[in-house]
């Protein structure tokens, strides 16, 4: 099987750290933050991670371990304590990179704090907004983001206002994915990101499920089409709004099928799509790293908005393997190192998350959207994965374990 080395570039940007150059701290162990402490460290950056979540893979990865910190949301004042005392270990000023909106919106509370602690990308407040739905969409609306139909709603009046006159189905999501993760492990809402509903009713009984911990959700009719109209447009910009690196994949498959985060993706030319979120980002005046998934939607052919994630992220781990090492360049921008914006090398592969397609593939089977050469295809080298490292060989057995259990799984259902 050939894979891709996510290290072959042939711009004139420094590939290594010089000694002196300052540490680095990614907010989150999740497999996103292991990646992004995997690419600085390849490149003699010294790294660290931490997570409120001790299950998290950054605590057994080889590029760990990660440090165990109070969760911000339920210990604010703890965890900036925890922030600090980690800053002074270093003996100079480390770079902070959040992977995960938790953080995100950590970071962007306690900017005025941690920033005498840590180099912080001067975009920060403005992915704290966008790491709230209410907030992200409501930039979206202001400066033209083409997007489907979206409403905020705290009532099961303006629910019932909204599925009125509303194309059927819609979704509900909360405002923050981690805010359904406080719900009761039994309940039908538990750890979801989205809920959807095929009737104006359906809509007003799962909001009745919701209300009690998110009263206020978003509302959204949902963008018709397939899986493969889904676009992942990834990106990092200067303080100037300039864009450093940017790369464009294509979704082959998801878990769950039709909404959940990309399994399989490869790489694409897609202009149009490039030039809607190049320039809303621009128009925000938008610092740092971003991921901004779209959609086709077959009715009216034009591009959507699905959501926008301010941070490093899961699909971003394909962006190395085209060339685009997001993470270094971003890195390399908050030192103050001059950056030679990067554009994909135009190679074709496959990146791969192979403990969600263990699922996706029978699922996409069953409903009749995989087919046998669909699925050779898909796997044809040269190969690229988000969850398969050779050298962090414990989380990789994992993978492999977990990617079997849910493949049987799933055929058995």
């Amino acid at each position: 099987m050939t894979t891709r080395t996510p290290l072959e570039r042939t711009d004139n940007n420094p590939t290594r750290a010089a000694a002196d150059w300052p540490p680095a701290v990614i907010a989150g162990a999740y497999q996103t933050g292991v990646l992004g402490m995997r690419s600085l460290l390849r490149r003699g950056v010294r790294a660290v991670c931490f997570d409120s979540n001790p299950r998290h893979p950054g605590f057994r990865s080889v590029y760990g371990p990660a440090r165990l910190c109070p969760n911000p949301d339920a210990d604010g004042e703890g965890w900036l304590r925890f922030m600090l005392e980690l800053a002074a270990e270093f003996s100079g000023r480390p770079v902070l990179i959040p992977s995960s909106d938790q953080f995100v919106s950590a970071m962007a509370r306690h900017a005025g704090v941690l920033g005498d602690a840590y180099t912080l990308s001067p975009g920060l407040a403005l992915q704290g907004l966008l790491a709230d739905k209410q907030t992200q969409y409501g930039l979206a609306a202001r400066h033209g983001m083409p997007m489907p139909v979206t409403a905020e709603a705290a009532s099961v009046d303006e629910v019932a206002a909204f599925g009125a006159s509303a194309a059927f189905p819609c979704l509900m999501k909360p405002m923050h994915f981690r805010e359904w993760q406080r719900l009761p492990r039994d309940h039908q809402l538990f750890d979801r990101k989205i809920a959807i509903a095929k009737s104006a009713d359906e809509l007003i009984g799962l909001y009745r499920l919701a209300a009690g911990v998110t009263p206020r959700v978003m509302l959204q009719e949902i963008i018709q089409g397939p899986d493969t109209a889904k676009r992942v447009y990834l990106s990092c910009y200067d303080a100037h709004s300039r864009r450093l690196g940017h790369a464009m994949f294509k979704e082959l498959r998801c878990e769950p099928v039709g909404f959940g985060p990309a399994s399989v993706t490869e790489p694409v030319r897609d202009d149009e799509t490039d030039d809607v979120c190049d320039r809303f980002l621009r128009a925000i005046g938008y610092v740092g790293i971003c991921e901004i998934e779209m959609k086709w939607d077959a009715r009216d052919g034009r591009v959507k908005l699905i959501e926008a994630n301010p941070r490093l992220s899961g699909s971003g781990d394909a962006a190395p393997y085209a060339g685009v090492d997001l993470c270094w360049i971003h890195y390399l921008d908050l030192i103050g190192r001059p950056v030679e914006p990067v554009a994909p090398d135009g190679r074709d592969f496959r990146h791969l998350v192979l403990r969600a397609d263990g699922s996706a593939i029978p699922a996409y089977w069953r409903a009749g959207l995989l087919g046998v050469g669909d699925l050779l295809r898909s796997y044809r080298p040269p190969l690229a994965f988000y969850d398969l490292d050779l050298r962090d060989w414990r989380y990789s057995a994992r993978t492999l374990v977990h990617a079997a259990r849910a493949f049987a799984r799933t055929v058995v259902r």
